[in-house]
């Protein structure tokens, strides 16, 4: 990379600039939204889509809610032209929404234009010429003035055929391509020409719309830049100002949020950030940037994988696995302590169910537009810890494990899950589960149990057992039956330990309840545990001492800490 001193700043910064924008501090309503799709999205496209694509993605567009959709450029191709004309002809253009077409400042290209829309109800032309400094010197090679006259010359084109196209409510829309490039005092010059020519007036908005054609800065430069034509635009009152951010920086989302706390009100973009390079401003992630933040979005992003895979069908391209909100990982947590986090959080939302949304690392509720929710944001891999684990199998199974246990669990399944080489299911969890904790016959089996209580809160009991083959009759006292069969054991078998947690819980209710509980002992100052489940409580913890002692045996007394 030893070349970068060939590069210099492309783009003009407005001089002393307020930055108003900068001093707000959140987007409070969603802007008008002009999906693009069917223009800069399509030609984006290595195999744009045929007429029957493009229908069924104009519907699309049409069941999520947007009202502004530029369907294409009429002069480019028949196809483009057919495809305007079978949506005016069809009467497929709901009376809520208006077609948006796009022109050249060119006699013929705007005449087709204004012949693709006759007979819609309504519709936007979209006028485009190219100001920037690198236009003007290397692709015109025209002075200021003479790329300013020729914006004019197209407006006035528009304006004359828009005057002839009886019974069609026609919008004007002027963008000064490649905005981002231009000098500001020149662009603001250039549409002041542009909306003198056309005189928008109470009844015939116009609208101005920024592009950044080529990102070249900052978002913060993109939203001085717009805040400095806001502030310096005639006829304002009525003319809407929309940007058109694209994506080379990485940064097209920023500058439209950034543009509309600098004054925009509408925006130009693409499901997914679908456009040309890089792409452009991703409208699944505007939208619901604002939806994270209270504000409702006035699109219906509440089947979002649906979308997801139309969009892929339609098109052809992919939307990435860690795509802000849509791709299939956006909401998935492999990492330990971002699992345990989201677990806790979402066991104290569900206690505090009227409380603001405010999970960790969940910047909204996947529930909320289809996605992967609770237990499922979560999933297991080597990566993983015991809490996520824990939270998983509790939600799959109603396992609660209790704190101790999640980390010698999370130990299991990371082990498990490294040997394996892939990521592991609830189902993988729970036989995991199974195996290492639950009862054993071998060596130590329970073979029946009676209990009676002694003088004071004193139980005693009987215990039958098995014990490296042998039958052994055991007799032993506590302040419960658990610590009963606990000091029996002790009294007949050479295991020296004692309970360090005991835990249990309801698994199921009805006719069929099952309890589960877990058993924690301790063997020389290290822990090993036991599940058992059962119908009756008592026995459910007595299973699981017979298995968290199985497990010591079993493991040979190792000393390798456990908790």
């Amino acid at each position: 990379m030893k070349n970068a001193s060939k590069y210099a700043p492309g783009f003009f910064p407005p001089e002393n600039p307020s930055a108003d924008w900068a001093r707000r501090s959140r987007i409070e309503r969603a802007p008008r939204w002009c999906a693009i799709d069917l223009r800069d999205g399509n030609q984006a496209l290595p195999t744009p889509m045929g007429v029957e694509q493009k229908l069924e993605y104009f519907g699309l567009l049409v069941a999520l809610g947007y009202k502004e959709i530029e369907v294409g450029f009429p002069a480019a191709s028949d196809t483009e032209f057919g495809f305007v004309r079978r949506l005016i002809e069809d009467d497929l253009i709901p009376d809520d929404v208006t077609i948006q077409v796009i022109t050249q400042a060119r006699e013929h290209i705007v005449q087709r234009t204004f012949a693709a829309i006759k007979g819609a109800k309504r519709a936007i032309v979209h006028l485009y010429t190219s100001v920037s400094k690198a236009w003007r010197e290397q692709v015109f090679g025209k002075s200021r003035d003479e790329v300013a006259e020729l914006a004019v010359y197209g407006a006035k084109l528009c304006r004359t055929c828009a005057k002839l196209n009886d019974g069609c409510e026609i919008t004007l829309e002027y963008s000064p391509e490649s905005f981002t490039g231009a000098e500001p005092d020149y662009s603001m010059e250039v549409i002041d020409r542009v909306l003198d020519a056309w005189q928008p007036e109470e009844g015939r908005e116009a609208i101005v719309n920024l592009p950044s054609t080529v990102s070249l800065a900052s978002p913060n430069i993109f939203a001085n830049q717009v805040e400095y034509i806001l502030k310096n635009l005639g006829s304002r009152e009525f003319v809407t100002l929309s940007v058109h951010p694209h994506n080379d920086r990485g940064t097209a989302v920023a500058e439209a949020e950034l543009a509309l706390l600098a004054g925009a009100q509408r925006v130009e973009g693409c499901l997914f950030g679908l456009g040309e390079r890089a792409g452009g401003a991703d409208l699944v992630t505007l939208a619901l940037n604002m939806y994270s933040q209270g504000v409702d979005p006035c699109v219906d992003l509440s089947d979002l994988p649906a979308v997801r895979r139309r969009f892929e069908r339609l098109t052809g391209m992919a939307v990435g696995e860690r795509q802000p909100y849509a791709g299939e990982l956006a909401f998935t947590a492999f990492s330990g302590s971002h699992q345990d986090a989201i677990a806790k959080g979402l066991r104290w939302r569900a206690e505090h169910p009227n409380i603001k949304w405010s999970v960790p690392y969940l910047t909204l509720d996947p529930a909320d537009i289809g996605e992967r929710a609770g237990a499922d944001v979560i999933r297991i891999n080597s990566q993983s810890g015991g809490g996520g684990a824990a939270f998983k199998l509790e939600h799959a199974y109603g396992f609660r494990l209790p704190k101790g246990m999640k980390h010698d669990f999370g130990a299991e399944v990371g082990s498990r899950s490294d040997r394996l080489e892939r990521e592991l299911t609830a189902d993988d969890l729970h036989r995991i589960f199974m195996a290492k904790y639950s009862p054993k016959p071998y060596p130590l089996r329970l073979v029946d149990c009676h209990f009676e209580r002694g003088g004071g809160e004193r139980i005693y009991t009987a215990l039958d057992c098995e014990y490296k083959g042998e039958t052994l009759r055991l007799r032993g006292g506590g302040n419960g039956r658990l610590d009963a069969v606990a000091a029996a054991l002790r009294s007949g078998v050479d295991l020296d330990f004692k309970i360090d947690d005991y835990e249990e819980h309801a698994l199921s209710s009805g006719s069929t309840a099952s309890a589960a509980a877990y058993v924690g002992v301790d063997v020389g100052g290290k822990i090993w545990w036991g599940v058992g489940v059962e119908s009756d409580i008592i026995f459910a913890s007595i299973n699981a001492l017979f298995a968290a002692l199985n497990s010591y045996i079993a493991d040979g007394g190792e000393t390798e800490d456990r908790q």
